[in-house]
């Protein structure tokens, strides 16, 4: 409500993720007066992550979002492999969890398109794309009240009891609200580009260790969508050797596409993911909250990006959704109450992810030779029960979250 530049509803949620719309669909299945801000104009950015883990799948099966979840399209894993020297080795087994024994690799866009489109169907929620927010507004006390935004249609004003900042991890509110992040470093970048598959392709996903070369693999269908795995910093360098050069390697390291590195004819087909690991101490103010890559930026190790932002709206849903159903201020004890929950979990998989970067991923990429795994390793990869331990850590997470609001 208001005049043609300003907005009232009782939560603000600033960007348009996994996190965010997750949020939003749950506070307008609740009752809560909710906007969303997107600062595209549509979902369709191809550099998102798009594994969804089993503690997405039980979230959605929880809001009966299911049956339109499987007709998304999608290729599903219930084991990841790895190739060494030429080996592939199960490293991650996912068919003895319950209820969702797999992963699956969904385009994010479709999957944010199924959360706005069923958000959209709840009379209290609007999704405004082409609004980036720039910054925040705040009372005399500093309480945050609601935030700024430039639309297509000029600058507009939304007032708001509560403000939840889920705009990635160069998020603005975060930098407006002064909550700095602890940095954590990261040895590895990441190019992301698409390669064609052909008839005699492998039939999963995986990933390939080759002599300073890693590469992840990821079945979409008709195409590989292919993360390579460079040292920090490294684009420059490999740019210096040519693109020739940089194909040889692609070539060298999975020989089924070799016929087909051609069609790599550009730079400008591969984009450069900077990894980033970072997380706040906190993660809110009075009248705001962070959540998602807007409080802790994650490692693509395990692809968990999009499982801990669900799993932080999830638990924000359910520490909030009564305060916000009335019409008193929010007190920021609820906020730190969120934090304290998710702030566990998030420290857990940082760690996790922060010892593969260095002792594996690092070792991989600054080896001079053909890397081999340890002697040990293959036998204990018969074991069913080893195979599990990658996909309950990642899969399932710590501290899983499962709505309240139903």
């Amino acid at each position: 409500m208001g005049n043609a530049n300003t907005l009232r509803t009782r939560c603000c949620i600033v960007g348009g993720g996994p996190a965010g719309m997750m949020l939003g669909l749950l506070l307008a299945r609740a009752g809560v007066d909710t906007v969303v801000l997107e600062k595209h104009g549509d979902f369709l950015r191809d550099f998102r992550g798009d594994t969804v883990h089993p503690s997405t799948l039980q979230v959605l099966d929880d809001l009966g979002l299911m049956p339109r979840f499987e007709r998304l399209p999608q290729h599903r894993e219930r084991e990841l492999r790895l190739q060494i020297d030429g080996r592939s080795y199960p490293f991650g087994d996912f068919s003895g969890l319950s209820p969702f024994d797999y992963i699956a690799f969904v385009p994010q866009w479709d999957l944010l398109d199924l959360l706005a489109d069923e958000a959209r169907r709840h009379p209290n929620f609007q999704l405004l794309m082409n609004a980036e927010a720039t910054h925040l507004l705040r009372d005399a006390d500093e309480r945050v009240t609601g935030v700024v935004a430039e639309t297509a249609h000029g600058s507009l004003r939304v007032k708001a009891d509560l403000v939840v900042a889920c705009d990635g991890r160069s998020s603005t509110l975060r930098a407006d609200a002064q909550l700095p992040a602890r940095e954590f470093g990261a040895p590895i970048d990441v190019l992301w580009f698409r390669m064609p598959r052909g008839d005699g392709d492998p039939p999963h996903s995986m990933g390939i260790v080759d002599r300073g070369r890693m590469l992840v693999l990821i079945d979409r269908g008709d195409y590989w969508q292919c993360a390579y795995v460079i040292a920090k910093g490294g684009l420059d360098a490999l740019k210096a050797q040519g693109l020739a050069a940089f194909r040889d390697g692609l070539a060298a390291s999975a020989p089924f596409m070799a016929a087909r590195v051609a069609s790599l004819e550009s730079w400008e087909q591969i984009k450069l993911l900077t990894v980033q690991v970072n997380r706040l101490e906190r993660w809110h103010r009075p009248g705001l909250l962070l959540i998602g890559d807007a409080a802790h930026a994650m490692s693509p190790v395990g692809g968990v990006g999009i499982n801990l932002a669900i799993q932080d709206a999830v638990c924000a849903a359910n520490r909030l959704t009564d305060a916000l159903r009335g019409d008193a201020a929010i007190d920021e004890s609820l906020l730190a109450a969120v934090q304290k929950r998710r702030m566990a979990p998030t420290r857990l998989i940082q760690r996790i992810q922060l010892t593969i970067q260095r002792r594996v991923i690092a070792a991989a990429l600054n080896a001079k030779s053909t890397p081999k795994p340890p002697a040990w390793l293959p036998p204990l990869l018969r074991f069913r029960i080893v195979r599990s331990i990658p996909a309950r850590v990642f899969g399932l997470g710590f501290r899983r979250e499962r709505p309240r609001h139903l």
